[in-house]
């Protein structure tokens, strides 16, 4: 379960930031780098993500994009679905220990 919610956190940062260095992500999810390569390399043995290498041609950097796959996307939206299936049965448990 906490692998999924780790994948879940770090798909859910590569849509809103496709273009962010691991550093960046990990920094950004509370990750240390190894942690998130082993993340980033589960997604991509599944098929959720994808990974782009580009050069700039300005000044000849390499630089890496995240890409969701359709794949990824449905993932995500499972996920989500279950965290808020989750969540409502937290929220309706405690709502009777109150009671």
């Amino acid at each position: 379960m906490k692998d999924s919610q780790d994948h879940f956190e770090v798909l859910r940062k590569i849509q809103k930031k496709p273009d962010a260095s691991q550093r960046e992500l990990a920094n950004e999810l509370g990750f240390s780098l190894g942690k998130l390569n082993y993340c980033l390399k589960a997604l991509r043995s599944k098929g959720l993500v994808k990974i782009d290498n580009f050069t700039k041609k300005d000044n000849k950097l390499s630089y890496i994009r995240y890409v969701i796959t359709p794949k990824g996307i449905a993932e995500r939206t499972k996920l989500t679905l279950d965290f808020m299936k989750r969540k409502m049965r937290e929220y309706d448990e405690l709502k009777k220990e109150l009671e």
